[in-house]
């Protein structure tokens, strides 16, 4: 998959979290949750076409690393939502899917990078 297809995928995926959000029910956990998985879930495409103007391979590994812990973030709220009985799995199960392989993309992309940048050093910045 090569990087405009990435922003694609990435950004078809912001769009379906704010339709989720969008039906998610009208409660405070619903509020609650659907702010925090719209931040996450909209940020994973913003981030990476953010890695993608990265102007070093250490400024990519950084940005990449973000979009890592966004997907990871927006896989846990899905995750959430089943659990608390906001939605039903069926509802949802494309979508942890898209979330699940979203993370394991930008892992492996973050490994590569590292390794293939023996300079960079991994700091949390939390």
């Amino acid at each position: 998959m090569n990087k405009e297809e990435l922003k694609n995928r990435t950004k078809q995926f912001a769009l379906r979290i704010i339709k989720l959000v969008e039906e998610l029910p009208s409660t405070k956990v619903g509020h609650t949750i659907g702010n925090q998985i719209i931040r996450s879930g909209t940020s994973v495409a913003a981030n990476y076409r953010a890695a993608c103007r990265a102007r070093s391979s250490a400024d990519f590994i950084s940005k990449i690393t973000i979009v890592e812990e966004e997907c990871d973030e927006t896989l846990f709220w899905l995750e959430l939502i089943v659990d608390s009985n906001l939605m039903k799995i069926e509802r949802l199960k494309e979508l942890l899917k898209e979330a699940d392989e979203l993370t394991a993309i930008f892992t492996a992309t973050g490994k590569t990078a590292k390794s293939n940048n023996p300079k960079s050093t991994t700091r949390n910045p939390k």
